[in-house]
């Protein structure tokens, strides 16, 4: 189960999430075509990744912020700019283009340190944009929690597009976010969970004081948590497979 879109349309073109989205793809692609050989993959992570053991001796503090911009794989690059792109627009449009740019660049600082925090000896490259979009979903929460979002929810044989509140689907993503970082082995690599769930926290209170400005509660009171202008519809997609009654 993961989101595909939401209901929330935003009123002005976000061009710095496009932007973003742009230039992570076009650093992927870059690595992809020019580094042909595990040393120079090696060397660009050390060079640019975020590594625990190094911010711990004072070195390379520049990574807590290229390091967003490195991805480990096609499908990194793609679930990170899916979920930009879905909840990114619409916190640019409410604080800006560049307050955005500002607020995403620190969302990412966060959740690097965050990761740092929980091992800073630790040898592995901490690497991807999950952190800092962590952040604007964050954000997203805070603003609009009832908004509807459309997550694709796929078992074996069937699939089906149902829409949910904001809240349910970045509840439950940061509730997992926190259990799997409890038992996650932080030396072996893997997923930076607590990366994702200190960019969600730190996205969440720097959107506080946008909150605040919009009237705080009397903000959700207006718009009861949904969207502060007319919501996008999109028809169901269902599978096509039909249900089969057990006798």
């Amino acid at each position: 189960m993961f989101p595909i879109r939401d209901h929330n349309p935003s009123e002005r073109v976000p061009y710095i999430t496009y932007a973003l989205i742009a230039l992570n793809v076009a650093i992927w692609v870059y690595g992809a075509l020019v580094l042909t050989s595990d040393r120079q993959i090696g060397q660009l992570y050390y060079d640019y990744a975020m590594i625990p053991a190094r911010i711990s001796a004072g070195e390379n503090y520049i990574s807590l912020i290229t390091a967003v911009f490195l991805h480990a794989g096609i499908m990194h690059l793609a679930g990170n700019m899916l979920f930009l792109w879905i909840f990114g627009d619409n916190l640019e449009d409410k604080m800006g283009h560049l307050p955005f740019l500002v607020f995403y660049l620190v969302c990412g600082i966060g959740a690097d340190l965050a990761q740092f925090v929980m091992e800073p000896d630790s040898p592995v490259p901490t690497v991807g944009a999950s952190g800092a979009i962590a952040g604007v979903m964050g954000g997203y929460l805070l603003l609009f929690p009832k908004a509807k979002v459309d997550v694709f929810l796929f078992f074996i044989v069937f699939f089906r597009i149902l829409p949910i509140p904001a809240w349910i689907m970045l509840g439950v993503w940061f509730g997992l976010q926190i259990f799997n970082s409890i038992g996650a082995d932080m030396s072996g690599g893997g997923v930076a969970y607590w990366a994702h769930a200190g960019g969600f926290i730190v996205g969440l209170v720097l959107t506080v004081p946008l909150w605040l400005r919009l009237g705080g509660p009397a903000f959700w009171t207006r718009t009861d948590g949904h969207p502060d202008h007319p919501e996008a519809s999109y028809p169901l997609l269902r599978s096509r497979i039909p249900a089969v009654k057990r006798k």
